[in-house]
């Protein structure tokens, strides 16, 4: 019998179809991010525009960095990295509104 885990090495083709939609995707969160920034939401505009970026990088990891088709360790540690930049950012967030 043929052990047909996942291998590492293995090639991911991923269809025009489903790039396009992800590109669509992207091209409206960053229209969002620009109207966001034209509304005065006073400090919440910048928290804001960072969650939406944030979200961003995760479709482009996921989709354009082929990162749903890694080791489950790869994206252990992404999310390690994304906790850690969410951290940073609510204590700075935290030192600016305390100052």
């Amino acid at each position: 019998m043929e052990n047909h885990e996942h291998e590492p090495h293995e090639n991911h083709i991923t269809s025009y179809t489903t790039l396009a939609k992800v590109l669509i995707g992207l091209l409206f969160l960053t229209f969002i991010t620009v109207a966001v920034t034209g509304i005065h939401l006073g400090p919440l505009t910048v928290a804001v525009a960072l969650i939406i970026a944030c979200v961003k990088g995760g479709i482009v990891l996921t989709w354009f960095m082929h990162l749903k088709f890694e080791l489950p360790v790869f994206r252990y540690m992404v999310l390690g990295v994304f906790l850690l930049f969410a951290l940073i950012i609510i204590v700075t967030f935290f030192d600016y509104a305390f100052r």
